[in-house]
């Protein structure tokens, strides 16, 4: 008899390549030597932790500079440098640099999981990718190293270099204290360096490639090359601006005479310590406020803002910029009454309005149901719980401190919450991509129905 040969789907093996990273780091975590003090940690925290860092979100149940080992931390910065790039990014990066052309199952693999639907110019994609990170991580770990290796002697060394990979990650573990960087509120140099690592990582690899290309046409004097910027970089750009700005914005009204945060500052502390808040909502995960201490407008700000989230090709997660963006486009021609959706005198395909409206759903549908569920296993506030899931749905790492108390069940709730929020929209964006409707395919009558 013969056997049948499995064969997967794109999608599927991006999201079995994501278990197998969370599954081996759980193992690994969960020896002896992962652990400061030579004792295994429980398999459900190991799993947690590697679920976290696979999925760059930065919820954590155990402190992670004073749980694990150098080894364990190891294990950890690697799982937050899969999960970053991707482990279909850094095997055809192994393939690259080893001279092996990519075949056409590798290059649908990259193209499904950068959401690019151009099959040209794959490898130098890959290339240019992994040595931006790299490049990018290194001038960040040398920063930090300003100030970590004066306060922490040689350690400050390793500090610097997890925190830059954590942060451009969008990861948002730290290896710096218990409280991630509230010590460093106010330092200058600490703020920019991570705000920068986080918005670079999360404007994505396309836009850093147009930006380049367009400052290259501006030194060749080209005054009007401005314009030539994508659409699609015109929107990143546009709405991680008004998003990061606005964001703070509100953070400052909203928190300027609260005693719990930011009253105490002066105000120049207090613009720095609400642009960090608004920039690590961006999928980042790390704070220099104590979440717990926000005011209730603050926070759902800050929600709003986490399930919006970085933009695409790039480490962040959450809907999407573009997302949002083409969503709210889409809303408005409706209201004007127009068939065309279009932005910077652009339009917008069917296609993209549609995927729009389908992952912005499913997250939703994400969060809905993890904040129902992980209500009745967690005693706890309604804005605390969904704080929590939105914060693992858009994988976002912020906690108003329920994350450490969670029960088993609540572990395992939030475990396939940041599992499902960074794999789901992904996948439905590639089924979006990878199918195309049949157009001799037979359509069923249509029949009006009442809307809103």
């Amino acid at each position: 008899m013969k056997k049948r040969k499995i064969t997967l789907s794109t999608t599927q093996i991006i999201m079995l390549s994501f278990l197998i990273a969370i599954l081996v780091g759980s193992a690994l975590l969960s020896l002896p030597i992962s652990a400061k003090n030579g004792e295994s940690v429980s398999y459900i925290d190991a799993l947690f932790t590697a679920t976290t860092a696979t999925c760059v979100t930065g919820l954590v149940t155990l402190p992670t500079a004073t749980t694990w080992s150098i080894f364990g931390q190891i294990v950890i910065l690697v799982l937050i440098q899969i999960g970053g790039l991707g482990i279909i990014t850094i095997m055809a990066g192994v393939m690259v640099a080893l001279h092996h052309k990519l075949g056409l199952k590798e290059s649908q693999l990259i193209g499904d999981a950068f959401n690019i639907n151009s099959l040209s110019g794959l490898a130098a994609f890959v290339k240019k990718v992994i040595i931006g990170t790299f490049i990018v991580e290194g001038i960040g770990a040398l920063l930090y190293m300003l100030v970590f290796v004066p306060e922490l002697g040689a350690r400050g060394v390793w500090v610097a270099i997890f925190n830059s990979v954590s942060a451009f990650c969008n990861a948002g573990m730290d290896i710096v204290g218990e409280n991630s960087l509230c010590n460093y509120a106010t330092n200058p140099l600490i703020n920019i360096v991570t705000s920068s690592l986080i918005i670079l990582g999360g404007l994505g690899y396309i836009v850093w490639w147009d930006v380049i290309r367009v400052f290259k046409e501006f030194k060749k004097m080209k005054f009007n090359c401005l314009s030539k910027l994508t659409l699609h970089s015109k929107i990143v750009l546009v709405s991680t601006f008004v998003l990061v700005v606005g964001g703070a914005t509100l953070i400052f009204a909203f928190e300027y005479n609260n005693p719990l945060t930011i009253k105490e500052y002066s105000v120049f502390d207090k613009i720095q310590m609400s642009f960090f808040q608004s920039i690590t909502t961006r999928t980042a995960g790390f704070m220099t406020i104590p979440q717990e201490n926000l005011t209730n407008a603050s926070s759902i700000v800050s929600l709003l803002l986490m399930f919006v989230g970085g933009s695409p090709v790039g480490t962040a997660g959450g809907v999407k910029t573009v997302t949002i963006v083409a969503l709210f486009a889409t809303a408005y021609s409706t209201i004007r009454n127009k068939t065309e959706v279009s932005l910077f005198n652009r339009s917008l395909s069917r296609q993209i309005t549609s995927k729009a409206v389908a992952v912005t759903c499913m997250s939703f549908a994400i969060v809905t149901l993890s904040t129902i569920f992980l209500s009745v296993a967690v005693n706890a506030s309604a804005l605390d719980i969904m704080y929590e899931t939105v914060s693992a749905t858009a994988t976002v790492g912020l906690s108003k401190g329920i994350t450490p108390f969670l029960n088993v069940w609540g572990k395992l709730i939030i475990i396939a919450t940041m599992y499902f929020g960074r794999i789901g929209p992904i996948s439905l964006a590639i089924a979006f991509q990878s199918k195309k409707e049949n157009i001799n395919s037979i359509k069923n009558p249509t029949e009006e129905i009442s809307v809103g």
